[in-house]
């Protein structure tokens, strides 16, 4: 979570995820037959809106990673844009590496691709990377944005409120954080074809077919190491929410990849020219945008740090954390502060009614470690389900306030939130110098060196070993050869 000029809102809500375009291909189509019904060439309008919204994802994301690793990725994007018959071949999509510590890629009709630098985390070689780009762009060249499902999953916070009972119309979606509030599904038939495309497409292009069913079986060992950890990324949408994973994804692909590549051809693999891109990669949070540890939020920038209620998890993003349990939802974000905790909580509820206006009681005031704070409740429903949806600000200095956003259901107020919402504190100064973050490092396999050995080396207290595990694609008998590459976790220095 990074300082926001103004409070978080949702003008982007609906724009990530509307991966685009339309076509069935055949089944069992050879590599280079045609695409029949495929998307000639990108509409000029979808291009305009795609170059002007294309900022706000960035900042929403987080931003960049270094020009280096987005420049080898941006180049793998066009050998397989190439291969996807679209008028403009390897400049008909720009491909963005997105500074973001949740595993998704996604793709916009105006022919944006977009990959989060975790989701590089997973892959082991550059034909992974290929199938991955090759099936946010089969989305486009498939025209899903046109006949995607209508059913839309709000992840975490990102319900709609109406009807508040003042009158005020609350419209507007809570989830602030582009891509990370709202999460569109595909069919499985349109996961299945994108699937077939990005096999296709990473095949024309010379890469592994074999390629597609290693990374979707990766990405189902995260899932399930994301169970085994119970950690934030159980709300997060990553790419195996918004494409979900059936169990019949890795067995289609495998069919298909053993029809490829073409008689005479040498399947690229690359994995020395990717584990190098990917060298000294950030993983995990950002401590610029604040980092979770447990139940714990700290941001060492900020120095300021909050608990969440236990049973709990946390998401951070690029202008908000999100907190999602059981008992209600909450985001933590700031805003702008004249120095009126009153007008700040109105300013607040505001935001969420695309600035109209909203009447809410007078705020009542308290002391929280030391800060002035505020907080109202009103109610509102989600749906047809009434619901409370307090702001709860703090007077953090002359200029600078922070407030939680809670939802919590009809006639509980801050209910299972009082805990949090009385733990924002200032950070230490030795606290805020402990936080450090963690990057990717490849090592070579010594001749000692075993799964066991190489887990233990991961900066983690716990789980370290399953995650080195499915960061490389092994499993805990799996034996590792000598002179052999693979991932560590370490501290960044």
């Amino acid at each position: 979570m990074t300082r926001t000029k103004t409070p978080w809102t949702a003008a982007l809500a609906g724009l990530v995820l509307a991966a685009s375009a339309g076509a069935a291909f055949a089944q069992q189509a050879a590599p280079n037959a045609a695409i029949p019904n495929a998307l000639n060439a990108i509409r000029p309008n979808e291009i305009q809106q795609a170059q002007q919204q294309n900022p706000q994802v960035i900042e929403q994301f987080g931003g960049t990673v270094d020009p280096r690793l987005n420049g080898y990725v941006a180049a793998v994007g066009r050998k397989i844009a190439a291969q996807t018959g679209v008028s403009g071949g390897t400049g008909a999509f720009t491909v963005t590496v997105l500074n973001s510590p949740v595993r998704n890629a996604f793709s916009v009709p105006g022919g944006y691709v977009y990959v989060t630098r975790e989701l590089l985390a997973m892959m082991n070689d550059e034909a992974e990377l290929g199938f991955v780009l090759g099936h946010e762009m089969g989305h486009v060249v498939a025209r899903h944005s046109q006949s995607r499902q209508t059913r839309s999953t709000i992840s975490s916070i990102g319900a709609a409120l109406a009807g508040i009972v003042s009158g005020s119309d609350l419209v507007g979606q809570l989830a602030g954080t582009v891509g990370q509030g709202l999460v569109l599904g595909y069919s499985r038939s349109q996961e299945n074809e994108a699937d077939k495309l990005g096999v296709r497409f990473a095949a024309r292009a010379g890469y592994d077919a074999f390629a597609a069913p290693r990374i979707l079986g990766g990405l189902g060992q995260g899932e399930a190491y994301d169970s085994l950890e119970g950690g934030t990324a159980a709300t997060a949408p990553s790419w195996t929410r918004s494409h979900p994973l059936s169990q019949d994804r890795v067995v289609r692909t495998t069919a298909l990849a053993r029809q490829l590549p073409a008689p005479g051809t040498v399947a690229s693999h690359n994995r020395e020219q990717y584990l190098s891109a990917i060298e000294g990669m950030r993983y995990g949070d950002d401590p610029q945008q604040g980092v979770v540890e447990g139940n714990r939020f700290l941001h060492p920038g900020l120095r300021l740090a909050f608990t969440a209620p236990s049973g709990y998890t946390l998401q951070n993003g690029a202008s908000e954390v999100q907190i999602a349990g059981k008992g209600g939802q909450a985001t933590f974000g700031s805003g702008k502060f004249a120095g009126d905790l009153t007008g700040y909580v109105g300013q607040v509820f505001q935001s969420l009614s695309n600035n109209q206006k909203v009447d809410f009681p007078a705020p009542a005031t308290t002391t929280v470690n030391g800060m002035p704070a505020a907080y109202a409740t009103i109610r509102a429903s989600s749906g047809n389900t009434p619901i409370d949806a307090t702001v709860f600000a703090y007077r953090w200095s002359a200029t600078n306030a922070y407030h939680f956003l809670l939802i919590t259901p009809a006639g509980s107020g801050i209910g299972p939130f009082e805990p949090m919402v009385q733990s924002l504190a200032p950070l230490g100064a030795a606290e805020a110098a402990a936080v450090r973050g963690r990057a990717i490092s490849v090592v070579t396999v010594g001749p000692r060196d075993t799964v066991q050995t190489l887990g233990a080396r991961m900066a983690y207290t716990k789980l370290g070993l399953e995650r080195f595990l499915m960061l490389n694609g092994l499993d805990a008998n799996s034996r590792l050869r000598p002179g052999q590459k693979v991932k560590l976790v370490v501290f960044r220095k």
